[in-house]
């Protein structure tokens, strides 16, 4: 089947996230929901139109030859579209060519890219990431040099991080830079893992790479960040030299196999030359401006994905005839649409999508207001907001993207694990999801130390304040909403005692904490996504007197949350008991004993 952009729910989840306000902030005010309206409509015909149909092209991989990479079929075509069209400076800043678009408007369009071509997706996503990075921290003369192409998608960016003995352990790096006479510094080393590291797509590929100087500090103390293009750029803007840094193989993967994943060598031939980012040792905070970005974009993929996956399911299940339907009185067989369990699934993958949508584009519009909000208070309490909310959205959206893909291929039985039905891509593609840009477990981590421990649990509280505020309006909606009610509050109690456990016992004896901190992040996204989708059965409810009225809608609005309070929400009082009295057994056994 072909991929159809959900623009309703897409708007839908756009208004909940507030946009208008989000347009009205400072430095937004070209945005308004009418024009917001027009990208979506043109996102949609590109994604259906132009992404969707490589993407099984994409599946069959890249070819490498000669430290080259010829891209997949319709790819270097479809990306040269994708640049003219202007979709790749959506969000870069106006002052280099970008649009300057709120980060909550593109990644409505990034939505699209990810479920109808998610290999295709990751080069326009890590280029936005390296913008982000050279924007904040680069000089004025890289600046100009780099970010005017960029982000006019001519050329496209990569972050150079992982070693073979240096995967999340960055203090690991072993990548030197050496200065030259010239004020520039000769690179060498080896890189893993750099997505989108070569390709044919672009003119050039600007490398942000992490290395130490010769005097650096020991450690992550010690790490700088080094601008390395693929062509050297001359004095006048135009292309030189090929720079000595080259592709010298890439990656055989399950899945994402039309994004090639480059193992990069720099200085085989003396050393490549690479331009220092701001200051010297100071490349780790430096990168994680574009990590922080890119783990947004992470989740949004893991959401994404799931959605091309539940649709594929959906249409199955409405073609697929198979056995009777259970109480029917009809003896032909029926679509397995009409069956329970099937309609278990789809309703445990449709549920947690669009609890994730809401959730992550809340993020959105959060990360927006931390940026431009006008009130330095209001600033600096979003900015804490979406610093608890990206290692949540980023690891719950990919967990849940593993058993939501997966769910995906159960629908269609047996024909789920042949390849020409495509279920399959959905499910190896989402896998990567919840290991790159830091593994759920480094999340998990990142979230119970850097964002709830070093507060003192402030934001976490603040938000659970405001879920048990909407737990109770939900009475509004009468009987049917009992039991979400009932469970949002328990889960609220079940993460109090979760804070609390873990702000009593992370300085003293971290290891406990940190053995239910996958538990704990799971736990806040189920809560979280639960107290969106509330939210959003409140705010159809009072669309029922329009006059106009999409009933259909609002009824489907409804009954979603309704499944996700009933079958999902209840899962958060386990985890909690997991999280506050299972350290001691999941750290019990000796090594030997495993």
């Amino acid at each position: 089947m072909s991929y159809q952009a959900p623009l309703k729910e897409i708007r839908f989840a756009l208004e909940q996230a507030e946009l208008t306000a989000v347009c009205a902030l400072p430095g937004y005010e070209d945005c308004n929901v009418e024009l917001t309206d027009a990208i979506l409509d043109e996102a949609a015909k590109f994604a259906e139109g132009v992404l969707d149909p490589i993407n099984r092209a994409g599946d069959k991989g890249n070819v490498w030859a000669d430290y080259a990479v010829t891209t997949a079929e319709g790819f270097s075509e479809a990306y040269a579209q994708f640049r003219d069209s202007g979709w790749g400076g959506l969000r870069a800043p106006q002052a280099f060519g970008g649009q300057g678009l709120p980060a909550l408007v593109a990644m409505a369009t990034e939505e699209m890219w990810c479920a109808s071509n998610l290999s295709f997706s990751l080069a326009p996503l890590l280029t936005l990431g390296a913008i982000e990075a050279l924007a904040h921290h680069a000089d004025a003369e890289l600046q100009a040099v780099y970010l005017p192409n960029m982000c006019a998608g001519i050329w496209t960016g990569t972050m150079n991080l992982t070693e073979p003995q240096a995967g999340s352990d960055l203090a690991q790096v072993k990548t030197r830079a050496v200065p030259a006479d010239d004020g520039s510094y000769l690179i060498t080393g080896q890189k893993i893992f750099i997505t989108w590291g070569e390709h044919d797509m672009a003119d050039n590929i600007v490398h942000l790479v992490l290395a130490r100087l010769p005097d650096a500090p020991a450690g992550v103390k010690g790490i700088s960040l080094f601008v390395v293009p693929k062509f050297l750029v001359n004095a006048d803007g135009s292309l030189g030299a090929r720079n000595d840094a080259r592709c010298v193989s890439i990656e055989h993967k399950l899945g994402i196999h039309g994004s090639p994943t480059a193992v990069m060598s720099f200085g085989d031939e003396g050393g490549a030359v690479g331009y220092l980012v701001g200051e010297a040792n100071k490349g780790l905070s430096y990168m994680f401006t574009m990590m922080n970005h890119a783990r947004l974009g992470v989740a949004v993929e893991g959401m994404a994905i799931s959605e091309r996956a539940y649709q594929q399911a959906v249409d199955y299940a409405r073609d697929r005839v198979q056995s009777r339907e259970l109480g029917s009185p009809n003896p032909a067989p029926a679509a397995i649409i009409r069956h329970p369990d099937v309609r278990r699934m789809l309703m445990t993958m449709r549920a947690q999508i669009e609890a994730q949508r809401l959730l992550t584009y809340l993020a959105g519009a959060t990360l927006d207001r931390a940026s431009h909000h006008p009130v330095a208070a209001e600033k600096a309490r979003n900015q804490a907001l979406v610093n608890f909310l990206i290692p949540i959205v980023k690891g719950w959206n990919t967990e849940q993207a593993n058993e939501i893909t997966s769910l995906g291929v159960q629908v269609h039985g047996g024909m789920g694990f042949i390849e020409e039905t495509g279920a399959a891509q959905y499910y190896r593609d989402a896998r990567i999801t919840s290991i790159y840009e830091g593994t759920t477990g480094i999340q998990a981590m990142d979230l119970i130390g850097r964002k709830l421990a070093s507060e003192n649990g402030a934001t976490a509280r603040a938000l659970l304040e405001a879920v048990k505020g909407d737990a109770a309006r939900l009475d509004a909606l009468g009987a049917p909403f009992a039991a979400t009610r009932a469970h949002l509050e328990a889960g609220v109690a079940a993460a109090e005692a979760c804070v609390d456990y873990v702000l009593a016992n992370f300085a003293t004896a971290p290891q406990g904490p940190a053995a239910g901190s996958v538990p704990f992040l799971k736990l806040m996204g189920i809560l979280l996504g639960g107290w969106q989708l509330a939210r959003a059965a409140l705010v159809v409810d009072a669309q029922r007197q329009n006059a106009d009225a999409d009933t259909a809608f609002i009824d489907a609005k409804q009954i979603t949350a309704r499944f996700f309070g009933e079958h999902l929400l209840p899962q958060v009082p386990g985890l909690a008991a997991a999280i506050t009295g299972g350290a001691d057994s999941a750290l019990a056994l000796d090594d030997a004993a495993f």
